[in-house]
């Protein structure tokens, strides 16, 4: 009964459009949606919907919630599950906004003791249902939407990603082939961005995804959006993997 009710709620919701105010303050921060077409607004207006109603938001630091925070966020977040047959991001609950990049509490070991530090973010996603994210950094990400920058979808990726269980660098991807080809063609890609990083390389792809596959995985789906033409030339297999998971091919609709 509660799935029932719970498709019932989403499908009004999809059905619901954004208003003129809505519009207004999406069409000035998310440049990225000029980019779509117009089936694709209608079904992203639906998600946003549906992002909006079952997500919780709180503001830390002393930021005040608006909707432009909500919508803007939101509106990113949901272009990665544009013409997907996905949930949406069930493991989410609550996203902590802050005005700008925040410090954490972090330990790190030197010369084998442990010291306690300060640990400035820009944004984090966790497995225990939260994204946090700084406003400003979220704001200028959303408009410059051709710099590879963007820490919506980087933390949101993350999402998709812990979503079998294990934030990874491989998201449910429903077949064996699937995943075969995932590990192949990225687990290459990953091993050269590393190397180029070590040996003082240069490369078109952030270095911060060599952390680990996890990391990896969310900067090459901030290319995928943001720098999609570079990608598919520079990195046709792996531009070819994310088109697959993501249902997209932003490379063309850029063109």
């Amino acid at each position: 009964m509660f799935d029932f009710l719970k498709r019932r709620k989403r499908e009004a919701l999809k059905q619901t459009p954004l208003n003129a105010q809505q519009r207004a303050i999406l069409e000035r921060n998310v440049p990225y949606l000029k980019r779509l077409t117009e089936a694709d607004r209608q079904e992203l207006d639906g998600l946003i919907q549906i992002f909006l109603a079952e997500k919780e938001f709180e503001g830390c630091g002393g930021l005040e919630l608006t909707d432009e925070i909500r919508l803007t966020i939101a509106a990113q977040a949901c272009i990665l599950l544009l013409h997907r047959e996905t949930d949406m991001y069930p493991d989410l609950d609550v996203i902590l906004v802050y005005p700008s990049a925040y410090k954490v509490p972090a330990g790190h070991a030197e010369g084998g003791i442990v010291l306690e530090g300060n640990q400035t973010r820009l944004g984090e996603s966790w497995t225990r249902g939260i994204v946090v994210l700084a406003w400003d950094h979220v704001k200028s990400g959303a408009a410059q939407p051709a710099d590879g920058q963007n820490v919506v979808l980087h933390e949101f990726a993350h999402q998709l990603d812990g979503e079998d269980g294990a934030m990874d660098g491989a998201p449910d991807l429903g077949t064996r082939a699937r995943y075969t080809s995932w590990a192949h063609v990225l687990g290459d890609e990953f091993a050269d961005l590393s190397e180029r990083i070590h040996s003082g390389r240069p490369s078109d792809i952030d270095q911060y995804g060599a952390t680990n596959p996890a990391e990896f995985f969310a900067v090459i789906t901030e290319m995928f959006f943001e720098k999609p033409v570079a990608l598919r030339k520079r990195h046709p297999e792996l531009y070819e993997e994310l088109a697959g998971f993501y249902h997209q091919d932003p490379a063309t609709e850029s063109t």
